[in-house]
């Protein structure tokens, strides 16, 4: 079950007061084969431009500091074909709330435009839903998204025009999209159990998308970064303020589960600018994950929320959940870069849990026991062609 208190949704515009405490020893980093999730409390976050007031703490000799601070983050969504009929039941999605939402944050990629007009844009593809989408997500547990990605403006203008709207209005925070780029690469900024968190969302994808409608200083768009001067400022600005940062990329080559050269060039650009977790999607495969140095990557969530296309291989998914030591991201407040880059890795634990995409509704669930030991089989064996740790670097 989620934290009481879990999420405090800061404005990003707003700067937190930032203090040094000292840190206390933790068990050695490593991954599992997580337990099945208790069902969770619905989620208590705002607008993006929102925030929240604390709940006052109880008296300090009956506080206990939280030994772990959990994420959850699952990969591309869409609501084409039959999915589209999600749309007709409010609590369509309210299953996954024990699955993604029992997590402390929680996070995906929305692969659509979010609006009913427009003209199709040329590319071979087209997704695109209605608002409501975005209360479906919430009811499942989902507390920030990322819109980073390459069927955000399949419609051109118009669809745009909607989507920008859409967000605006959203129950959810959503990174990687807005009316410029200061608000493309703004994070969303969440503090759990007193860390700050800070997600930031960008598309490296080399295609229509990223160069017709780029979000840039007067125009808007998608937070790309084929030309990374604008994301690793929005990781700088971010790492000086908060405790932990988060970037989740659209990247990859489609069908492949191994990250191709640019996912990893990115990736070890990020851990270097002292990211602690790196996440993705694009590839329609759940790629390697774990640890490059103190940094926790994982290059491919796969498809969540789809409509299967290309047979069983389509349908694999999942859930990673990561423990962070709020403890040892809490002592990082304020540090140099050289000094958190010699820090131990925040993220002690990765958690996976396998599941299979619904033939019937595009939801995914947890398989039979044979068939989801395969699939956490799977994801260990893909960690060795994406050059990733089972754990940190001591």
């Amino acid at each position: 079950m989620r934290s009481s208190g879990r999420v405090g949704l800061v404005a990003t515009a707003v700067l937190v007061g930032l203090a040094v405490v000292g840190c206390t020893t933790s068990p050695p980093p490593t991954d599992a084969r997580p337990s099945a999730a208790a069902p969770a409390e619905q989620p208590t976050v705002g607008s993006a431009a929102s925030s929240l007031t604390p709940t006052p703490a109880a008296p300090s000799s009956t506080v206990r500091p939280p030994t772990s601070v959990t994420l959850a983050f699952a990969g591309d969504v869409h609501f084409e074909g039959h999915v589209r009929s999600l749309l007709d039941d409010p609590a369509s999605l309210a299953v996954l709330q024990p699955v993604i939402g029992a997590a402390d944050l929680s996070m995906l990629n929305l692969e659509t435009s979010i609006t009913s007009r427009g003209v199709e844009q040329p590319k071979l593809y087209h997704f695109r839903v209605a608002p409501q989408a975005l209360d479906l997500l919430k009811a499942a547990g989902l507390d920030v998204l990322t819109m980073a990605n390459n069927h955000t403006v399949d419609y051109g203008p118009l669809g745009l025009a909607d989507s920008l709207a859409a967000v605006a209005a959203s129950p959810i925070p959503v990174v990687g999209f807005g009316p410029n780029a200061a608000a493309a690469f703004a994070p969303a900024v969440f503090t759990v159990s007193g860390v700050s968190i800070a997600v930031i969302g960008s598309s490296q994808l080399n295609d229509y998308t990223i160069h017709a409608y780029p979000a840039t200083s007067t125009t808007p768009g998608i937070a790309g970064n084929l030309d990374p001067t604008r994301l690793l400022a929005a990781v700088r600005a971010a790492r000086a303020k908060y405790d932990i940062v988060v970037v989740y990329e659209h990247w990859g080559t489609d069908y492949t589960q191994c990250p191709d050269g640019a996912q990893r060039a990115t990736a070890s650009m990020l851990a270097k600018e002292g990211v602690d977790i790196v996440v993705g999607s694009h590839a329609h495969r759940i790629q390697g994950s774990g640890w490059l140095g103190r940094t926790y990557v994982a290059y491919g969530l796969g498809n969540f929320i789809w409509m299967n296309t290309r047979g069983d291989i389509d349908k694999h998914s999942g859930v990673l959940t990561l423990s962070v030591d709020p403890a040892a991201a809490i002592a990082l407040r304020g540090a140099s870069l050289p000094t958190r880059l010699k820090a131990p890795s925040v993220v002690r634990t990765a958690a996976w849990q396998p599941l299979m995409v619904g033939d019937a509704d595009g939801i995914p669930r947890r398989p039979s026991a044979a068939k989801e030991k395969a699939l956490y089989d799977a994801w260990v064996t893909n960690r060795g062609c994406a050059r990733l740790a089972s754990r940190p670097l001591a």
